[in-house]
């Protein structure tokens, strides 16, 4: 490991280049970076969507799926659920600032998934010569 890799893990309390099993930060992460929770980050980055809105934006999550994900990001503050009292229900799910400040990290890391996920899994086409 090099040592800037390293210092920058001991900034946050990772020492001697160990990333301890216990670490809160781990948690977070699974919260953040499972395949689901990152899509419904990304999908409300762009807007506020309501719940049958989201499941088609992220096409292939059941609905307990993106239930149990929107619960575990509301209760981490990424996500902000918004129950209007009207008939029928209205429930919109939007971005809190951390959830916003979060995207904006999330979103480039994306783009590289996208624009080399061809390439990586031996289905891009080659440039015609």
């Amino acid at each position: 490991m090099n040592v800037s890799a390293a210092s920058a893990l001991d900034r946050h309390g990772f020492t001697a280049g160990v990333l301890p099993a216990n670490c809160p930060s781990r948690t977070v992460l699974d919260h953040v970076t499972s395949k689901w929770g990152v899509l419904v980050l990304v999908a409300l980055s762009q807007e506020t969507l309501r719940w049958g809105e989201l499941r088609r934006t992220i096409e292939g999550i059941s609905e307990k799926m993106l239930a149990s994900t929107l619960r575990t990001l509301e209760a981490d503050g990424f996500v902000h659920r918004a129950a209007q009292a009207v008939i029928p229900p209205r429930v919109d799910y939007s971005l809190t600032e951390r959830g916003h400040e979060l995207a904006q990290h999330l979103l480039p890391l994306m783009d590289w998934i996208a624009d080399n996920a061809g390439a990586i899994l031996g289905t891009a086409e080659t440039p015609a010569e």
